[in-house]
């Protein structure tokens, strides 16, 4: 625990913002379980992934993907707010993104009006910065390794997120290759 520079959450609280993981407040469901639609006290919006018992990703992807993104911060990636570790349930808590991801966008005919190619040009040019930062600018060399479609989140104004880090790895100093000697991601 002393690894993870973020809030912990009660398995209670997560709950109470989710209505007990209601299908109504089901989002999504990717490699690493389903996600959910929240709000906190406060007020505030968050999205919550669950890791399911059978995903293929397992606690050391959960933990990698704290470990990273707790610390690292650039306008293009989504930011971790928190994480829920209760008995069985491992559960990252992100900030909300309204406009879902680029596929929904992307592979909706109904949805690809919406982005004409000044829009385009802004949502390639923002992964473009989000993957220059995490290459070549953050405290940590960090390769993706699982960049697709569905891992770039868009905010309230289709700006792009970079997201799901469970896959990553850090590489060292000035290297600007590494093997990840695996197959990984999509």
């Amino acid at each position: 625990m002393k690894d993870f520079d973020l809030p912990m959450f009660s398995y209670a609280s997560v709950s109470a913002a989710t209505n007990n993981f209601s299908q109504n407040n089901k989002i999504g469901e990717g490699g690493f379980g389903p996600v959910y639609k929240g709000k906190l006290l406060n007020g505030q919006e968050i999205a919550l992934k669950k890791l399911s018992k059978g995903s293929g990703q397992g606690f050391q992807e959960f933990r990698n993907e704290i470990l990273l993104i707790a610390k690292l911060q650039h306008r293009n990636l989504v930011r971790l707010l928190g994480f829920c570790i209760d008995k069985d349930e491992s559960i990252l808590i992100y900030e909300y993104m309204p406009n879902k991801s680029l596929d929904f966008f992307l592979f909706d005919s109904n949805k690809q009006e919406k982005l004409d190619w000044k829009m385009r040009v802004h949502i390639i040019e923002g992964i473009a910065q989000g993957i220059l930062y995490l290459h070549e600018y953050s405290r940590l060399r960090v390769i993706h390794r699982d960049l697709k479609a569905s891992n770039i989140l868009l905010d309230e104004d289709l700006n792009p997120k970079i997201s799901d880090f469970g896959m990553a790895r850090i590489f060292g100093g000035d290297d600007s290759r590494t093997n990840t000697k695996r197959i990984v991601g999509t």
